[in-house]
Protein backbone atom coordinates (compact mmCIF):
# COMPACT_ATOMS: atom_id res chain seq x y z
CA UNK A 1 0.00 0.00 0.00
CA UNK A 2 1.15 3.49 -0.82
CA UNK A 3 0.04 6.51 1.19
CA UNK A 4 0.37 10.09 -0.02
CA UNK A 5 -0.60 13.32 1.73
CA UNK A 6 -1.15 16.65 0.01
CA UNK A 7 -2.16 20.18 0.89
CA UNK A 8 -5.31 20.98 -1.13
CA UNK A 9 -4.16 24.36 -2.43
CA UNK A 10 -6.20 26.11 -5.12
CA UNK A 11 -4.32 25.98 -8.41
CA UNK A 12 -2.31 22.88 -7.41
CA UNK A 13 -4.90 20.22 -8.28
CA UNK A 14 -3.01 19.14 -11.40
CA UNK A 15 0.15 18.51 -9.36
CA UNK A 16 -1.79 16.28 -6.96
CA UNK A 17 -3.51 14.42 -9.79
CA UNK A 18 -0.20 13.92 -11.59
CA UNK A 19 1.51 12.59 -8.44
CA UNK A 20 -1.26 10.02 -7.90
CA UNK A 21 -1.35 8.91 -11.54
CA UNK A 22 2.45 8.54 -11.74
CA UNK A 23 2.64 5.96 -8.97
CA UNK A 24 3.60 2.46 -10.00
CA UNK A 25 0.24 1.19 -8.72
CA UNK A 26 -1.86 3.46 -10.92
CA UNK A 27 0.42 3.71 -13.95
CA UNK A 28 0.20 -0.03 -14.50
CA UNK A 29 -3.57 -0.41 -14.95
CA UNK A 30 -3.39 -0.76 -18.73
CA UNK A 31 -6.42 0.24 -20.77
CA UNK A 32 -8.24 1.49 -17.68
CA UNK A 33 -5.73 4.34 -17.20
CA UNK A 34 -7.71 6.99 -19.13
CA UNK A 35 -10.86 6.33 -17.09
CA UNK A 36 -8.82 6.27 -13.90
CA UNK A 37 -7.49 9.71 -14.85
CA UNK A 38 -11.06 11.04 -14.98
CA UNK A 39 -11.85 9.47 -11.60
CA UNK A 40 -8.77 10.87 -9.88
CA UNK A 41 -9.25 14.31 -11.42
CA UNK A 42 -12.90 14.50 -10.36
CA UNK A 43 -12.23 13.47 -6.79
CA UNK A 44 -9.14 15.63 -6.27
CA UNK A 45 -10.69 18.75 -7.82
CA UNK A 46 -13.82 18.39 -5.70
CA UNK A 47 -11.81 18.01 -2.49
CA UNK A 48 -9.54 20.96 -3.32
CA UNK A 49 -12.38 23.24 -4.40
CA UNK A 50 -15.09 22.39 -1.89
CA UNK A 51 -13.93 20.45 1.19
CA UNK A 52 -12.25 23.30 3.10
CA UNK A 53 -9.82 20.68 4.41
CA UNK A 54 -6.17 21.37 5.09
CA UNK A 55 -5.12 17.94 3.78
CA UNK A 56 -5.90 15.18 1.32
CA UNK A 57 -4.67 11.73 2.27
CA UNK A 58 -4.67 9.14 -0.52
CA UNK A 59 -4.10 5.44 0.05
CA UNK A 60 -3.46 3.27 -3.01
CA UNK A 61 -3.75 -0.48 -2.78
CA UNK A 62 -2.96 -2.52 -5.87
CA UNK A 63 -2.86 -6.25 -6.32
CA UNK A 64 -3.02 -8.31 -9.49
CA UNK A 65 -6.83 -8.30 -9.45
CA UNK A 66 -7.84 -4.83 -8.28
CA UNK A 67 -6.94 -1.22 -7.60
CA UNK A 68 -8.36 0.62 -4.61
CA UNK A 69 -7.99 4.33 -3.92
CA UNK A 70 -9.10 5.77 -0.57
CA UNK A 71 -9.37 9.55 -0.34
CA UNK A 72 -9.53 11.11 3.15
CA UNK A 73 -9.97 14.74 4.04
CA UNK A 74 -10.88 16.63 7.19
CA UNK A 75 -13.26 18.99 5.46
CA UNK A 76 -16.95 19.70 5.60
CA UNK A 77 -18.91 16.41 5.72
CA UNK A 78 -20.15 15.67 2.21
CA UNK A 79 -21.41 12.43 0.74
CA UNK A 80 -21.09 12.72 -3.06
CA UNK A 81 -23.17 9.56 -3.47
CA UNK A 82 -26.23 11.48 -2.25
CA UNK A 83 -25.97 13.98 -5.12
CA UNK A 84 -28.65 13.98 -7.74
CA UNK A 85 -27.33 12.54 -10.98
CA UNK A 86 -27.87 14.37 -14.27
CA UNK A 87 -31.15 13.71 -16.04
CA UNK A 88 -29.95 12.64 -19.47
CA UNK A 89 -33.47 12.90 -20.89
CA UNK A 90 -33.20 16.70 -20.63
CA UNK A 91 -31.21 18.51 -23.33
CA UNK A 92 -27.73 19.39 -22.10
CA UNK A 93 -28.31 23.12 -22.25
CA UNK A 94 -31.35 22.77 -19.95
CA UNK A 95 -29.69 20.57 -17.28
CA UNK A 96 -28.55 21.79 -13.89
CA UNK A 97 -24.79 22.09 -13.52
CA UNK A 98 -23.11 19.44 -11.40
CA UNK A 99 -23.32 15.75 -10.74
CA UNK A 100 -21.78 14.47 -13.97
CA UNK A 101 -18.32 13.91 -12.48
CA UNK A 102 -19.42 11.69 -9.60
CA UNK A 103 -21.76 9.90 -12.01
CA UNK A 104 -18.72 9.05 -14.16
CA UNK A 105 -16.78 7.91 -11.08
CA UNK A 106 -19.60 5.49 -10.24
CA UNK A 107 -19.82 4.29 -13.84
CA UNK A 108 -16.07 3.72 -14.19
CA UNK A 109 -15.39 2.07 -10.83
CA UNK A 110 -16.80 -1.24 -9.61
CA UNK A 111 -17.42 -0.06 -6.07
CA UNK A 112 -17.70 3.43 -4.59
CA UNK A 113 -18.27 3.87 -0.86
CA UNK A 114 -18.45 6.93 1.40
CA UNK A 115 -18.28 7.27 5.14
CA UNK A 116 -17.75 10.13 7.55
CA UNK A 117 -15.91 8.96 10.61
CA UNK A 118 -13.41 10.45 13.04
CA UNK A 119 -14.05 13.89 11.54
CA UNK A 120 -13.00 12.71 8.09
CA UNK A 121 -14.68 12.25 4.75
CA UNK A 122 -13.53 8.87 3.41
CA UNK A 123 -14.31 7.96 -0.17
CA UNK A 124 -13.11 4.54 -1.32
CA UNK A 125 -13.20 3.48 -4.97
CA UNK A 126 -12.23 0.08 -6.34
CA UNK A 127 -11.79 -1.29 -9.83
CA UNK A 128 -11.48 -4.98 -10.55
CA UNK A 129 -8.73 -5.41 -13.12
CA UNK A 130 -8.75 -8.17 -15.67
CA UNK A 131 -5.64 -10.26 -15.64
CA UNK A 132 -4.23 -11.60 -18.89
Amino acid sequence: MRRMTFQPIQGRSLDIIDAILRTEETASVGDFWSKLSVVVEELVVNIVNYSQSDYIDVEILRNENSLTLRFRDGGVPFNPLEREFPDFSIPMEDRKIGGLGIYLVIQYMDTVAYEHTGGENILTVTKELKTK
